[in-house]
């Protein structure tokens, strides 16, 4: 089994965003049944953030309303937490903001769960990242207060910098048959070199690959908030579709869905292509109980069909950036 701050770990994690981010968030009900659902899967790295959802219903606030009716459930979690952003919306890593997100987030845990690792969601680009660890490093991770450093959205020369400065114990990146650039931009070769685990977000290309979307009315249905994403602009969509369906009549052939092939994929790429690193953890995330058993279940892929995966990838290639302009990326 992997293992992320020397606990193990499912192979497959659990994405939380999707339970307090949306326009219309499942009920507590539903969204406690997903959770154990994971758990008993064996998917108990979690991965939730701060601005995951208005302050008073984010991630932090789910979890401790779940630790609080579940306090068994609190030591089998490895739990991740993305913060770090200001009040603009924008990254923050000046320590007065560093401090004053991971005070917010442990204290909106009350006490419940140790938060394993934190990662700022976004490098801040304006102040060194040195400034940044040295206030985790000596006021949270050497007092016990959380466990160690991720990095999220980066490019491969702050993984090569970071690693000098801190214990980076994980990196959050976008992997999927939806979006390979890590693959190719050096973040995989940075970790592969280095030995850090990547974790995978979006592996099901942002609800692509569960068949949700068949028309451009779908997304107004589901998410509306991705319409005006570059992948579901109508110029984009009728080419990403192509993809979405040559990859759901892979996995009918095979007997699996469509995201059961996708998460798989994600792991299985750690030791197919040349320079991964040795542990991948795709995070889906999943609002229901069934969608999660779903997801759970693991896929054989034989390198004859990665093989083939390669091929229908280069034939049918993405189409559209993976965010819009205004979010910051590979940082």
């Amino acid at each position: 089994m992997p293992t992320l701050v020397g606990k193990e770990i499912g192979s497959t994690g659990y994405g939380l965003m999707g339970l307090t981010w949306r326009q219309e968030p499942p009920s507590e009900e539903q969204a406690f049944a997903a959770m154990k659902a994971a758990l008993n899967n064996g998917m108990n790295f979690w991965n939730g953030g701060e601005f995951y959802g208005p302050p008073d219903a984010n991630s932090l606030v789910l979890l401790e309303r779940y630790f609080a009716k579940y306090p068994e459930d609190a030591d089998k979690v490895v739990l991740s937490i993305k913060g770090g952003m200001g009040p603009k919306g924008h990254p923050d890593g000046s320590p007065e903001n560093t401090r004053r997100s991971i005070d917010t987030c442990i204290a909106q845990l009350k006490g419940r769960k140790k938060i394993d690792i934190f990662e700022f969601a976004r490098r801040d680009q304006n102040v060194p990242m040195k400034t940044t660890f040295e206030v985790i490093e000596k006021e949270y991770i050497q007092t016990g207060k959380i466990g160690g450093i991720s990095l999220s959205e980066v490019r491969a020369e702050t993984i090569h910098e970071a690693v000098k400065l801190t214990k980076i114990v994980s990196v959050e990146v976008e992997l999927s048959l939806f979006a390979t650039e890590i693959l190719e931009n050096g973040v995989a070769d940075a970790c592969a070199q280095y030995d850090i685990p990547i974790v995978a977000y979006s592996p099901v290309g942002r609800g692509f690959l569960t068949g949700q979307y068949t028309s451009m009315a779908d997304i107004e249905k589901v998410l509306p908030t991705y319409k005006n994403w570059p992948w579901f602009q109508p110029e984009n969509f009728k080419i990403n579709i192509q993809l979405a369906q040559q990859v759901q009549t892979l996995a009918k052939r095979k007997g699996v869905t469509a995201p059961q092939l996708a998460i798989s994929w994600t792991k299985r790429v750690s030791s197919w292509r040349k320079g991964a690193p040795k542990t991948i953890i795709p995070i889906p995330g999943a609002t229901t109980e069934a969608r999660v058993n779903e997801n759970a279940v693991d896929v054989d892929i034989t390198d004859e069909e990665m093989a083939e995966i390669d091929a229908t990838l280069a034939k049918f290639p993405r189409a559209g950036e993976r965010y819009p302009d205004v979010v910051p990326v590979n940082t």
